[in-house]
Order: structure tokens, then sequence, then C-alpha cells
């Protein structure tokens, strides 16, 4: 995996890969020779939502996506949030609608981007107005949404599966 730290944010010294016995065994880490600073590389945590508006399954797309692509409703936890607040917010934040009570549909890897999805279902209410990062939105069927083989469209997968639906993935008739 590249790593993301070139020098040590503490002493500018720069990092090297270093394997060092850990609780688990023996580790390889990015560490720095002059201060002892340890770049963990510990995967981020997301929270992502399948946001069900008016009995459909709203879809968004990114600003910075080439092409028609659209997923789930995703942002970072911020510091001393309660996942499920923090869906919430990032509801608000990028569609303008009001959550209520959002539920865990589940915890999923996406190894690509070094992420922990923390994903959830919520019914959200009042009207749509997309925040400039994103740049389109669309209501999907339960029975027409397509999923994506990893991370969020895993998490839409399982709650279509809770729901009675069979998923079906992308790149399957």
């Amino acid at each position: 995996m590249a790593a993301h730290y070139q020098y040590c944010p503490q002493c500018a010294t720069p990092l090297a890969w270093v394997s060092q016995m850990e609780d688990g065994g023996e580790k390889q880490r990015l560490r720095c020779p002059a201060c002892d600073f340890t770049h963990w590389n510990n995967p981020t945590p997301v929270l992502a939502a399948v946001v069900e508006y008016q009995g459909q399954i709203l879809l968004a797309r990114n600003a910075a996506w080439p092409g028609k692509m659209f997923a789930l409703i995703t942002g970072f936890l911020e510091a001393n949030e309660n996942p499920a607040e923090g869906i919430a917010r990032e509801i608000k934040e990028e569609t303008n609608l009001d959550a209520a009570a959002p539920q865990l549909i589940g915890v999923y890897e996406f190894r690509r981007m070094n992420q922990l999805i923390v994903a959830y279902h919520a019914v959200a209410t009042g009207e749509i107005s997309l925040s400039p990062e994103l740049v389109e939105y669309r209501l999907f069927d339960a029975q027409s949404v397509k999923c994506w083989p990893e991370g969020t469209g895993r998490a839409l997968a399982d709650w279509l599966l809770s729901r009675g639906h069979t998923p079906r993935f992308l790149g399957q008739g």
C-alpha cells in the first residue's frame, strides 16, 4: 500500500519502513528514525446512508466524479459525534433533507480507500437542495436500483435483501 506520509509530522525527518514487534507479531510500518513517530495508517471511518425519500432510494453524483456514477450519501464522522447523528447531519448538509432515526445496516470494508464504512438506512423528508459537493441526484425504485460490487454497494445490497428484494449488481443483465 502506498504511504500518504513521506516525512514525520512531528520533526520533518523522512519516514522509513521499519519492522517492529507489536502485540499481533512483527509489523512493518512507516516510522520516524529520529523521534519514533509511527504512521499507523488505520482505516478512516466513513458514514453512508441508503436514503429513502418518498418511497424511493435517493442516489447522488459527486461533482468530482466523471460520467454518470451515482452513489449513497456519504461523509466523514466528526470528532465526538455519534455515528447515527453524524449520518443525519451528512444527509442534511448534502441534500437539505431531515432524516428521522437512522437505522444501522452494517459495517463494511473499503480497502481501496482504506476506509471502514458504517452504513445506515434513513427515511428522509423535506425539499431536496444539493450541496455544491453534489451535482445531481436520482430517485430509484428498490427493484430497479443496481449495486456496485464493493463498499457502499454491499450496504445497499444488504438493505435490499432485508426488504425482500434481490439485489442486482452493475454488470449484471
